[in-house]
């Protein structure tokens, strides 16, 4: 049960399941939730309620989630602000972010990948400061952290595995290029999918080497966070 001395966040959510999956993993951040099942809900329970975040569908039963955060947004609440939906058009998506919505997830998601972009619309990744590639202490890869957020799913996390490799092969040349086209908004985007993937995939210090990286210079920071990409490919598990 979450201590009641943790700050509040409020879901619009519709559907029982997916709102009972999304306050189980915003419990993990760890946030008390509240939950509204509908706009007019989050109106009135937004409104009367101090939330340190809002996580919110993109439709609901009576209107749309960009329209309900614009009307919240007149009434000057400034909440950071999520969506979720199973949309996967870019014009929706841009719709949401338009709106104020500071990160869209598209479903189905990951209980990391919600405890990730939670905790960085909360601005908890600007505490991480330190050169990853130097903090011995944390492990390449921490199978006991990814299990706990595939729920034990050990085949899950197989197969998940087998997704993150090919992607990590490219991925240096990728935000290289990005980083010396000074492209923050895509470095910005790079990172986060490769921490949620870090996340669930249970590669620790490459999660937190992409946490320095996005926080700090990313010039800078390059060296560092190259040396543990290069190390967690080498000690890949199942090499």
């Amino acid at each position: 049960m979450t201590d009641h001395r943790h700050p509040r966040a409020l879901l619009v959510e519709d559907d029982p399941v997916s709102a009972a999956f999304l306050a189980a993993a915003l419990d993990r951040v760890p946030l008390r939730v509240d939950v509204a099942h509908d706009c007019a809900a989050a109106r009135r329970i937004g409104a009367g309620a101090s939330h340190v975040l809002w996580v919110m569908d993109a439709h609901l039963p009576d209107g749309r989630g960009d329209a309900l955060l614009r009307e919240l947004r007149a009434q000057g609440l400034t909440t950071p602000a999520i969506a979720h939906t199973a949309a996967r058009e870019g014009e929706q998506h841009e719709r949401l972010l338009a709106a104020g919505f500071l990160e869209v997830l598209v479903k189905p998601l990951s209980t990391s990948e919600i405890v990730a972009a939670a905790r960085m619309a909360l601005g908890l990744d600007a505490q991480v400061r330190r050169s990853a590639a130097a903090d011995a202490g944390r492990p390449l890869w921490d199978d006991a952290a990814a299990l706990d957020a595939l729920l034990g799913e050990r085949a899950h996390l197989t197969a998940l595995r087998g997704l993150f490799r090919p992607e990590l092969l490219g991925l240096r040349d990728t935000l290289r290029a990005v980083i010396d086209a000074d492209d923050d908004e895509a470095l910005r985007s790079h990172l986060h999918r490769l921490r949620a993937s870090c996340g669930f995939v249970g590669a620790a210090r490459l999660g937190d080497a992409a946490a320095t990286l996005a926080a700090g210079d990313a010039r800078a920071e390059w060296p560092s966070f190259a040396a543990v990409l290069e190390a967690t490919l080498a000690q890949f598990p199942g090499d």
